[in-house]
């Protein structure tokens, strides 16, 4: 799907959440500044939270508990090795389960191996402006 600026960007991530279920996981995968936050402020407003959503690249992760259903926001970018990875996000996971919540990773690509059950948002630069959004349900996923 091609996606011309950010307001298109924010108002896919606002429909995308509606088809999402309690207790799911969502990897984001692409280049910087290709719209991965934009995309989970769009999923922010369609839960009507209330903070503001920003990029938990420094923090790890963020947490936001004033809407519909409790969003996890993680950011491996800093993370270097797959232990470290896999420890953080086993604690978010706990959280995800607790809380009946969202979990959404961006930079997944190290503990994407041992995940059996997520959605998968692939975004890419278009040609000359916009993003490209790819969408994959893995075949465990528990939306289904």
């Amino acid at each position: 799907m091609f996606l011309k600026n950010t307001s298109q960007t924010i108002s896919f991530g606002e429909d995308f959440v509606k088809k999402i279920k309690p207790k799911s996981i969502v990897l984001l995968k692409g280049p910087i500044g290709a719209g991965k936050t934009s995309f989970v402020q769009g999923i922010g407003q369609g839960l009507n939270i209330k903070e503001s959503i920003t990029s938990p690249t420094f923090a790890l992760s963020h947490h936001y508990n004033s809407g519909l259903m409790y969003l996890i926001h993680m950011d491996l970018y800093r993370i270097e090795n797959r232990l470290s990875a896999r420890e953080l996000f086993l604690e978010e996971e706990e959280e995800l389960e607790i809380n009946n919540g969202l979990l959404i990773i961006e930079w997944p690509e190290l503990i994407e191996p041992i995940l059996e059950s997520h959605w998968r948002v692939e975004i890419s630069y278009a040609h000359k402006e916009g993003r490209n959004f790819n969408i994959y349900e893995s075949k465990h996923s528990k939306n289904l």
